[in-house]
């Protein structure tokens, strides 16, 4: 027979202290007038306090219920209720919740800013619709399948590092005990041939448009704007990659000195690019800065005025029955280059590719870019192509700008 009455139990919720009912059974009141009920008992010649719940919610008769329960569970079935407990609330953890806890943890020593939000943005744009509220507890291998298949061969390398990211959540979440086993193996269930299909496409070359194309696909391009059809275009005149355009802010550009100068951090090789703006991207800028979102410093934003995501773009070529890939526009562009003679060092500085010769890259130190007065080659050769873009130039007919003492 426990000590406390009903009587008694209503006096004391306006009284802070601790009351005894028996059995380990106690209401503690607070100063603040919080009132619980807890259960305490000895397993394994160890102290344990369980809480039962509010006493402003459970009645003296309900609390001695529970009470009683718990300690046929902990001395009969020697059930370890706490740990189940603990268990219990580390199941609720979501996959979401992992992923910016492990992100937050880690951002500090990863590699440059713009991955850190990469890691980040790749999980909300392919993984969180599907596994975001999912339990870290409870997602399994086929889970995982079904949110690489869409992508595992449309964008094959970014599938990859989907599933690589997914599983180091989930690695984490066992370490911090929401999951009782490790990530599936990459090298398992997880792998090409295995769980998910070979990625055919990972060899392919990214299939491009023909340059003769590109004027009348401009054209089409800009009967609807949006930021993602912009953004293409800007791409496109400019020749740069798709994360260059995507994290593109209006603090890059100097459109009086006609000069778009990308931060290292946006770039492949992490090192700064200058690209020579030409009347057509001009053009185009000036369209997007009257569309300006408040609030926001992205040229092209996207979701929320943060950077677009890295399948836009692609989607603008789909959703216009377009077969060919963002990047391949720099082999159009390449293309266009060759057959108009340009002369293949300033193209490739253009593209900001690596000389490839280490003599030629130690000594070679000119951008081709001249100055206000004498523009240098890569101006001219953005300039042409901006015509060419914009229908002012014959296909194949474009003006070379090699001369008979080369490159300038």
């Amino acid at each position: 027979m426990g000590k406390l009455t009903a009587v008694a139990v209503k006096a004391a919720l306006s009284n802070p202290g601790t009351y005894q009912d028996g059995e380990g059974m106690f209401l503690k009141v607070d100063k603040r007038g919080g009132a619980s009920w807890t259960l305490r008992l000895q397993r394994d010649g160890k102290r344990q306090d369980i809480g039962l719940g509010s006493a402003r919610l459970l009645t003296l008769a309900e609390a001695r219920d529970k009470a009683s329960g718990l300690r046929k569970a902990v001395k009969v079935e020697r059930r370890d209720i706490l740990a189940e407990k603990k268990d219990e609330a580390s199941a609720k953890v979501t996959f979401r919740e992992a992923a910016c806890q492990y992100h937050a943890e880690n951002e500090a020593g990863w590699k440059s800013a713009t991955y850190t939000r990469q890691w980040l943005a790749s999980l909300e744009n392919y993984v969180f619709p599907k596994l975001g509220n999912v339990p870290t507890g409870s997602i399994m291998a086929s889970d995982i399948i079904t949110v690489l298949t869409p992508i595992w061969q449309e964008i094959p390398e970014t599938a990859r590092q989907v599933r690589n990211r997914i599983c180091a959540v989930l690695d984490y979440a066992h370490a911090k005990g929401w999951r009782s086993t490790e990530a599936p193996s990459g090298n398992g269930s997880l792998k090409a041939g295995r769980g998910l299909p070979r990625q055919v496409k990972a060899r392919e070359n990214r299939k491009a448009m023909p340059y003769v194309s590109v004027p009348s696909f401009l054209t089409a391009l800009r009967r609807k704007p949006s930021y993602g059809r912009m953004g293409l275009e800007l791409l496109i005149l400019t020749g740069v990659r798709s994360q260059e355009v995507r994290l593109a802010t209006w603090a890059e550009f100097d459109l009086e000195a006609r000069l778009w100068t990308i931060p290292a951090d946006h770039m492949k090789r992490r090192k700064a690019h200058i690209v020579p703006l030409s009347d057509a991207a001009l053009t185009m800028l000036a369209k997007a800065k009257a569309l300006k979102l408040g609030g926001s410093e992205q040229v092209f934003p996207g979701t929320a005025g943060k950077p677009m995501s890295d399948m836009t773009l692609l989607k603008v070529l789909r959703d216009m029955s377009e077969p060919f890939h963002v990047h391949g526009f720099r082999s159009a562009f390449t293309d266009w280059a060759a057959n108009g003679n340009f002369a293949d060092a300033v193209v490739e500085a253009a593209l900001a590719h690596k000389t490839p010769d280490a003599v030629q890259a130690a000594y070679r130190r000119t951008t081709y870019l001249g100055t206000l007065d004498q523009p240098g080659a890569r101006v001219k050769l953005m300039d042409a192509w901006g015509r060419y873009c914009a229908g002012a130039a014959m296909a194949g007919k474009v003006v070379p700008i090699r001369k008979a003492g080369g490159a300038k």
